[in-house]
Parts: C-alpha cells; sequence; structure tokens
C-alpha cells in the first residue's frame, strides 16, 4: 500500500498492480482502494489517542521511564486504561526508551584513621523500617568551569533521599551538610533517628572526627563497608546511577554548580514525590513511590514516627 501510495502519480494504480502481482506481490487495485476508502481501525484510532499520552508521560518523567514504567504512570497516575504490550509498542515504533546506566569511575579517598566502625550491614539493606538504615555517598558532576561533588543521604527502607549537598571540594562539610539535612528533615517532622544505623565507605569525609562527632550526637550508629568494595554500599550507589542517567548525562553539559543545584532540587523532589520505583513492593510491575511507601507503613501499621524522647538522668547512687 505504501509503495502504490509513493509512485501512483507517476505510473497509475492499475500498471502498478499488474507489476507487483506479475513478481508474486498480488494486488488488485479494487482492493487498494477498498482499503483506503476504509475509515481507520478502533486500534488505529486508539494508538492515535494514545501517542501523545505516551510522549508527555515519558518526558514529564526526565525520559528516564522504560515501556513498564510508562505503563504503570498512565493507568496509576494519569487513570489512563491501557495494556502494556500496548505501550511497549508504540514506545519501539515512536523510539522512545528509558535511560540506561553504565559504569562510573571511582572517587572514592580512603579515610586514615585507626579506629573504624565495623560493617553491620552485610550487604543486606532491607531495613524493617524508616529510620531504620541511612545510606550515604559521594559522587561527581562535570561542569565547563570544573567538577562539582554530590553528597547524598537516603533511607533505606523508602529509598528516600533525605538530604543532599553541592560542593566544589571533598572537605568534610560536603557530607555533614547531606548529613544534617537528614537530620533536620527527619526531626521536623517529629521522627526519633535513635533508630538509625548510618551506612557508608571508608571515604575520609565518614570517618573524619568531626562526621562521627555528628553521629554520636544524635544516637545515630556508624556502620562502614570493607575497603574499595563498592557492593558494600550497592543500594546507594545504584541511586548515583539514577542521579547520573536520569537528569546529569541527558540534561548536559552543565555550566556550573548553581545549575546543577537547581536541577537537583526539582530532581530530587520528582525522586521523592512522584518516581515509579519497582523494587519497594513485592511483585512484578508494582510501583510506588518513596513518600507513598512511608506514608503506607505508617497507615497500615500501629506505628507512628516515633517522636524523639529527652533522655532521662541516671539516678545518683548518693
Amino acid at each position: 500500500m505504501a509503495f502504490i501510495d509513493a509512485h501512483r502519480r507517476r505510473f497509475g494504480v492499475e500498471p502498478i498492480c499488474a507489476v507487483l502481482t506479475e513478481h508474486g506481490v498480488g494486488i488488485a487495485p479494487s482492493t487498494y482502494y477498498a482499503a483506503r476508502s476504509r475509515p481507520p481501525s478502533a486500534r488505529a484510532v486508539r494508538d492515535a489517542q494514545l501517542r501523545p499520552m505516551i510522549a508527555r508521560a515519558h518526558r514529564a518523567n526526565y525520559d528516564a521511564y522504560g515501556a513498564a514504567k510508562v505503563w504503570d504512570h498512565l493507568n496509576r497516575v494519569e487513570g489512563v486504561r491501557v495494556a502494556r504490550c500496548t505501550v511497549e509498542r508504540l514506545m519501539a515504533q515512536m523510539g522512545l526508551a528509558g535511560a540506561r546506566r553504565g559504569r562510573k569511575p571511582r572517587t572514592t579517598t580512603p579515610g586514615s584513621g585507626e579506629e573504624t566502625p565495623e560493617d553491620l550491614v552485610n550487604r543486606d539493606f532491607a531495613a524493617p523500617a524508616p529510620n531504620r538504615l541511612w545510606l550515604a555517598d559521594l559522587t561527581w558532576v562535570p561542569t565547563r568551569s570544573g567538577w562539582v561533588y554530590m553528597a547524598f543521604v537516603i533511607d533505606a527502607y523508602s529509598r528516600r533521599v533525605l538530604g543532599w549537598q553541592a560542593s566544589r571540594s571533598l572537605r568534610t562539610d560536603l557530607a555533614l551538610d547531606a548529613l544534617d539535612m537528614a537530620i533536620s528533615a527527619r526531626r521536623r517532622r517529629g521522627h526519633d533517628i535513635s533508630t538509625v544505623t548510618h551506612h557508608s565507605d571508608r571515604g575520609s569525609q565518614y570517618l573524619s572526627i568531626r562526621y562521627s562527632q555528628r553521629l554520636d550526637d544524635n544516637d545515630i550508629v556508624a556502620s562502614v563497608g570493607s575497603k574499595g568494595d563498592s557492593y558494600d554500599n550497592a543500594m546507594i550507589e545504584s541511586f548515583n546511577g539514577l542521579f547520573k542517567w536520569e537528569l546529569i548525562y541527558p540534561r548536559g553539559p552543565w555550566q556550573g554548580q548553581s545549575d546543577v543545584e537547581f536541577a537537583t532540587l526539582e530532581y530530587i523532589d520528582w525522586y521523592n514525590h512522584r518516581r515509579s520505583h519497582s523494587q519497594l513492593l513485592p511483585g512484578r510491575y508494582t510501583y510506588t513511590t518513596p513518600a507513598d511507601h512511608e506514608t503506607a507503613y505508617y497507615h497500615n501499621t500501629t506505628a507512628t514516627p516515633a517522636v524523639a524522647q529527652q533522655k532521662q538522668p541516671l539516678p545518683n547512687p548518693g
């Protein structure tokens, strides 16, 4: 049909059909005219309606979603009932695909402290509730004015980003500011963070005296992975990859720190409240957001966000 459409003005429909039939591609002129006068099928009409919806959902989520998450977004967020196979077919036709992650260089500078916390996590990131396990790590962003370094703190239960910070240097203040943001975010909501285990790599920022003191001041237990093994902090390494492949790489090049900070602020809001995650709930193609996952935990249990209690002084034995 497309071949006849392309050449009919030059050769005419009947001669083209005759030549095609001679070469084993039989089609009668009446068949061609009937097909051209036939109204679009229900599937074609539906496809035409869905294409702009799919493009909008893909674009609204940092062009990061593959077919499964676009399907979930349309059904769960927008209330558009559509089969996953239909979304897969149309995205393939439209040339749309999700972000694909690659490898990144290591940036950790090992600390030199003799007394290093033990690894209390042992690669088991399955936290039973919010504020049981926080993960911290650093990553980098190339800009036209030099490297910008990023520090993040996430909650392992919901994968929610609790704190982050950007800096032009890898000094302890970078990681410490992200930790302070995480502490402030939880305390502002009345959470008790004395149940938290804080896990990081052996970077000098996380083993510094100031950082260790801040953890101790807030009754947070420190845990550190083994030397030179990124798998010991794999969950937040995975987040760093998402951050790079969903925001940094496709939207670069970046001018400098202020551009990265503004974009990260918007990205974290989307990541926490609107980005679909497939690893938080059991079952295939079951999605939720970090914020909704935490809300559901407190709604479905008798627990409420524990309010920090003032420590009572020990009784005087005298």
